[in-house]
């Protein structure tokens, strides 16, 4: 089970681009943005730095760590942190909504109370991205009226994108290149009181760190984990769930929407999912020739297999109660190969939804 809160810090700025760069002759748009950083960036992070603190062998590491995100918390207030929103509940600025389950479908509350068609299908959709975590297990209603707050039960993102114009200069002058000597970046902004938090089977000792592809200062804090988060995490599953971080599921070879698991019926009319459109899930492992000391000089580390993965969010129902927790999830929900569950691939928590256990 995870046992720590890893908080991570931005000192200024950091880049959001995952490789999608505007080129020179194009300086209009915005480049590819990928934020916060995978699990994953944080679980080489636990590699490198252990290498200097030695707080677990190598092999060590390699069967035991464990993390998951990410999440975002406000500063001095990391256990109470920021999971994104389940899609059932629809939280908007000046209303709200939950969703249910009737006659193996999913509809709005409102809609079971024959209000205008119209206005039920402008409430499909959350404005908020983020829950508080303490408000998991509420319904709508309390968390529409909380979210004025000083500390607010739901939450939008908490950084901006700001393009930043990249000089390259000359080698002898400080001069930009005549050809090819500017580059658009997507650069990103958390504000001042924000952090990000993943969870962790281990610690990293309080510091500053090189974090990220591009090598940014964080500040990064390890915390034990709350008893009040512990009890969340070690809840049983019954016969509906929710995602908080993406979850691939298949086989080792590809990936698919729905799990193929035996506890979901073939058919169709025993099953519902409230997802939005497959993201990508890919990461990177490795750091190319390890004979070269200068990292910068080694080539790409080898990339996983291309897969797709269900969006963090994404609620589930199921014909029969899976009566286990993530951390025991039974064999066939997750590729055996590779590190997916590792990287907190499809952490989930049970929610309650009116009409499945009816």
């Amino acid at each position: 089970m995870f046992q720590y809160l890893v908080s991570i810090q931005p000192l200024g700025l950091m880049y959001g681009a995952a490789g999608a760069f505007l080129s020179p002759e194009s300086l209009v748009g915005r480049s590819g943005s990928k934020f916060p950083p995978d699990a994953a960036t944080l679980s080489g992070l636990f590699f490198s730095a252990n290498k200097e603190q030695k707080f677990a062998s190598h092999q060590e590491l390699v069967e035991k760590l464990r993390v998951a995100g990410p999440f975002w918390a406000f500063v001095d207030s990391e256990d109470d942190f920021y999971v994104p929103l389940p899609r059932h509940k629809v939280i908007g600025k000046d209303d709200f909504d939950e969703w249910t389950i009737k006659n193996y479908r999913w509809c709005l509350k409102s809609e079971r109370d024959n209000s205008n068609q119209e206005e039920d299908k402008k409430k499909e959709e959350s404005e908020y991205r983020w829950l508080r975590i303490d408000y998991w297990n509420e319904w709508a209603e309390t968390i529409y009226r909380d979210r004025t707050a000083e500390r607010p039960s739901v939450a939008e993102n908490c950084w901006i994108y700001v393009p930043v114009l990249h000089p390259q200069l000359k080698k002898n002058e400080r001069h930009v290149l005549p050809e090819d000597g500017l580059f658009l970046e997507n650069a990103v902004q958390m504000k001042e009181d924000t952090c990000l938090v993943y969870l962790s089977t281990y610690a990293l000792a309080d510091g500053w760190y090189q974090f990220g592809g591009e090598g940014h200062m964080v500040e990064v804090k390890s915390i034990p984990l709350a008893e009040h988060i512990l009890a969340k995490l070690r809840i049983t599953i019954g016969k509906s769930f929710a995602l908080i971080t993406p979850g691939v599921w298949g086989s080792n070879q590809f990936s698919t929407r729905y799990p193929k698991q035996s506890g979901f019926a073939e058919d169709n009319n025993k099953i519902a999912l409230l997802t939005d459109k497959a993201v990508p899930y890919r990461y990177r492992i490795g750091y190319g020739d390890e004979k070269k000391e200068n990292f910068r000089e080694r080539e790409p580390g080898r990339l996983s297999r291309g897969r797709y993965a269900v969006p963090s969010g994404s609620v589930y129902v199921l014909r029969d109660p899976l009566n286990n927790s993530w951390w025991n999830f039974p064999k066939g929900w997750f590729p055996e190969k590779g590190l997916l569950q590792k990287f907190g691939c499809g952490l989930c928590l049970p929610v309650h939804i009116e009409g499945v256990d009816e």
